[in-house]
């Protein structure tokens, strides 16, 4: 290895002598170095980088077996590094070393061009001869958490581009002489403790990056700031500056300002107009009341954020001068209005304005903004779009999400020929324009209003009740404009809870390009047979369409079929076509009695029948090992887990050459719907156990399985959940962890009650066996065969439950006529003549 230039030997324990590496080693790096300094007969003269970041090290070299000394980077009796490597080293990375708690004289190292101290947590000062290493080009000490003090006689430091100390929060003061770095270029100073900067900072004449965010004792900005002659970028963002002081419209080549949580700053001087150059100006969370009109003099300004400005009303009539803005955003602040000279800004693409709940409307001249692409208007008092909207001709988003005043939209939307975003989400939009349609390019519309679900009597006063019943208008029947099929680029249509009602139309199939249509909480009674036509579709949801009757045939592309709580549905097409369906969610359709082509879903992955008694005996005939071994969740009526199902604390036994493959939960619930809950209809999914890994009665990990939907009856549900292989329950078992299921301390949902749970674990090769099984021993069977047998048997209890109904309605029937035994006959007779008559 003569010829050994780089080495890298990451992460490893070294045994042995080093003399023998390459003395021509330019390079060496050891990360995770686990010595806590460097052998004594190790001094490569060549080396010019060396990389010991994140070790145990504790100082970098040890004795020299000759009679020169290296350096030891401690507090104890530092010593001189050899000179053939202190010459010739020129980047030193000791990053991460948390047990480094000085650096040695550097005096020694005139080739010295960049040293990293970064996350040295232990380091509590620096060597007096940093100052004086006049090669020294970068300097990091960003998070050394517990440095107090930096040398004050920096004079040496002539070359130093970029100092660092991000992060040192106990650092209160800069050298008095830091003026001396003259070719100093980027200076971060942010969450430090510093109150003030040095006066002689104006002298840093190359300084371009001046960083200074969280400094919460800073409040005051020397006036001689204005002579950073060549500083592009001034940050104090969330710092405690209380003013910026008017020499800063000096700064003529500042690019960006930034100036956000500011809470103490009130006002911008009107000397910002100055600042030609200026490209962002961020004030987000300060406390000013006004821009001042200078601010229209920055003609080069391409961003403006004031979010969160909550004492700013108005923007200055001056802003039209503002000829190379992009971006404006006025989130969260009091805005009432938008002066009409905002047309005037015809490079602005993103104009956003959340929460502005003082906003009363957009001017007429916002339909001059040609270059508009996004426009968000969320949660305002707006009254209305104006009709020139309909003159923005670029490809534009559209956001007006929460604007609970406007009832429709204008007719001249319809010019948005390149819309391709609407966003209407609970809206008092209540009808399109006939022009919808002219949207050609419309790719995305959610309009979906917030569902309104019972709320249970008995939880809230009975006044209260009342009053509310009688501020709830009467919903309106809503049906979408006849141009709506127009729509064949349109992707995603989410309409959940605007009262469609009736039939949907046949020209539904010219929606070519639909993927994602929801129409949940509608009273939708029919879907047209053309839906099968949809080619693309990946995603039909119609939870709570609880007028729909049936279900047509439907496109193989589906993936995601939900119909929880459709109470009317009683018949569902034959799905065996839908090959790539993984999501099948029928909870609470009570009346459905079979689920056709259930058997050949190849890709189904979570079944949800809660509430679906009538159909249960028959899914359970349907599902066939294949099935359950592809299924990741399971919920149907059941009152029982399987008895081989572990319901105690199990601790895990590692075999050899035996992977755990999986995890299978079940639980056995039921809902008392005499408690009530007015969440109960609401959540998607309720966490209501929870699964745990321990180690000595230590957490390790733990997941909590969540239902989809709750039975609307009292009967016991079973709900399985099978965790693969790549799932943290499964991965990180190890051996003598335990694992066992326990019911949540605190339900979300109140009324469930967990009745059975347990669990089993998966073994490889336990599930494997795909052929008939029909002549193998109970033992034998695979673990999916298994589950197939036990939900056959819960049929066939059911099956005989039924049985035993009738038997025993025949045995009261039998003793009925015993005690009528001394009745005479005719009077029998006459009694199942009537009884014959009135029999329907």
């Amino acid at each position: 290895m003569a010829n050994l230039r780089l080495l890298q030997i990451n992460y490893t324990r070294l045994v042995g002598s080093y003399k023998y590496l390459p003395a021509q080693l330019k390079w060496l790096q050891w990360k995770g170095c686990p010595v806590k300094s460097l052998p004594s007969d190790f001094s490569p003269g060549e080396l010019a980088v060396l990389d010991l970041s994140e070790s145990a090290i504790e100082q970098v070299w040890g004795w020299h077996s000759s009679k020169q000394f290296v350096m030891i980077v401690s507090f104890v009796t530092p010593k001189l590094l050899p000179s053939q490597v202190a010459e010739k080293l020129m980047i030193m990375n000791l990053r991460g070393c948390h047990n480094l708690a000085a650096i040695p004289d550097l005096s020694g190292h005139k080739s010295l061009e960049k040293l990293v101290l970064e996350h040295c947590h232990s380091l509590i000062k620096i060597h007096d001869s940093v100052g004086n290493a006049s090669s020294l080009v970068h300097l990091n000490l960003r998070s050394c958490w517990n440095l107090i003090e930096f040398p004050a006689k920096v004079s040496g430091l002539k070359k130093l581009e970029n100092l660092i100390f991000s992060g040192c929060s106990k650092l209160k003061e800069l050298p008095l002489e830091i003026g001396s770095m003259r070719s100093l270029k980027e200076l971060l100073v942010d969450d430090t403790a510093i109150e003030k900067l040095p006066e002689s900072i104006f002298h840093l004449a190359k300084l371009e990056k001046l960083n200074l965010n969280g400094c919460r004792l800073l409040r005051t900005l020397p006036n001689c700031i204005g002579l950073l002659s060549s500083l592009k970028e001034l940050s104090l963002t969330s710092s405690a500056v209380e003013e910026i002081p008017s020499s800063v419209g000096s700064l003529l080549k500042l690019e960006k300002l930034s100036l956000m949580q500011c809470k103490s700053l009130t006002s911008i001087p009107d000397s910002i107009g100055n600042l030609r150059l200026l490209t962002e100006l961020l004030i987000n969370g300060s406390a000013i009341k006004e821009l001042p009109a200078s601010i229209g003099s920055l003609s080069y300004l391409k961003r403006l954020s004031l979010g969160s400005c909550q004492f700013l009303s108005k923007l200055p009539d001056s802003i039209e001068g503002l000829a190379s803005i992009v971006e404006i955003q006025l989130d969260e602040t009091s805005i009432v209005n938008l002066p009409d000279q905002v047309g005037a800004l015809k490079m602005l693409r993103k104009f956003e304005m959340r929460n502005c709940k003082h906003l009363g409307s957009l001017p007429v001249s916002i339909g001059l903004l040609f270059a508009l692409t996004t426009l968000t208007v969320f949660k305002a008092s707006i009254f209305e779009l104006p009709e020139s909207i309909g003159m923005l001709e670029n490809r534009i988003i559209l956001r007006l999400n929460k604007c609970t005043q406007p009832r429709k939209l204008p007719d001249s939307i319809g010019n948005l020929k390149s819309l391709c975003q609407l966003l209407l989400e609970e809206t008092a939009v209540t009808e399109l324009p006939e022009s919808f349609g002219m949207l050609s390019s419309l790719m995305i519309l959610k309009m979906a209003k917030k569902p309104q679900f019972p709320v249970a009597r008995n939880s809230v006063p009975e006044e209260v009740s009342a009053a509310t019943e009688i501020e709830t208008p009467n919903p309106v029947s809503v049906r979408l404009p006849t141009s709506f099929s127009n729509l064949c680029l349109l992707e995603e249509l989410d309409a959940r809870a605007w009262n469609l009602c009736g039939k949907i139309p046949d020209d539904f199939e010219k929606l070519t390009s639909l993927e994602i249509l929801n129409l949940s909480h509608n009273n939708i009674s029919s879907l047209p047979p053309s839906l099968r036509g949809l080619s693309f579709l990946r995603k039909l949801l119609l939870p709570y369409c609880e007028e729909l009757k049936s279900l047509p045939p439907l496109p193989s592309s589906l993936v995601d079929l939900n119909v929880a709580n459709c109470t009317a549905l009683e018949r569902v097409s034959d799905l065996s076509n839908l090959e790539s369906l993984s999501d099948l969610n029928l909870t609470n359709c009570s009346k459905v009695v079979d689920i056709p082509g259930l058997e050949g879903l190849k890709s189904l992955k979570r079944l949800f029948m809660n509430g679906c008694k009538a159909c249960s005996s028959v899914v359970t005939r349907r599902l066939s090992k294949v099935s359950l071994r592809n299924l990741r969740s399971l919920s149907m009526p059941g009152s029982k887990i399987p008895v081989w199902f572990s319901q105690e604390v199990v601790r895990f036994s590692e075999q050899r050459n035996c992977k755990i493959k999986a995890v299978i939960v079940g639980v056995v619930f039921s809902v008392n719907h005499q408690i009530p809950d007015d969440l109960r209809d609401q959540p998607p999914s309720i966490p209501f156990i929870r699964v745990n890994i321990t180690k000595l009665s230590k957490p390790i990990f733990s997941t909590m399985p969540e239902l989809k939907g709750l039975p609307k009856t009292h009967e016991d549900h079973i709900y399985l959940f099978r965790y693969p292989e790549c799932h943290p329950l499964v991965s990180k078992l190890r051996d003598g962890y335990d694992i066992h299921v326990t019911e949540q301390d605190s339900p979300y949902i109140k009324g469930i009650e967990v009745k059975h749970c347990g669990f089993y674990l998966v073994i490889e090769g336990e599930d494997d066996y795909g052929g008939n099984e029909e002549l193998l021993d109970e033992s034998q069977l695979s673990i999916s065969e298994k589950l197939a047998k036990f939900f056959n048997s819960i049929e066939e209890e059911d099956h005989i439950s039924e049985s035993g109904c009738e038997v025993d309605s025949q045995v009261q029937e039998t003793e009925e006529q015993d005690e009528r035994g001394s009745e005479p006959l005719w009077w029998e007779g006459l009694l199942r003549l009537v009884r014959g008559c009135f029999c329907f």
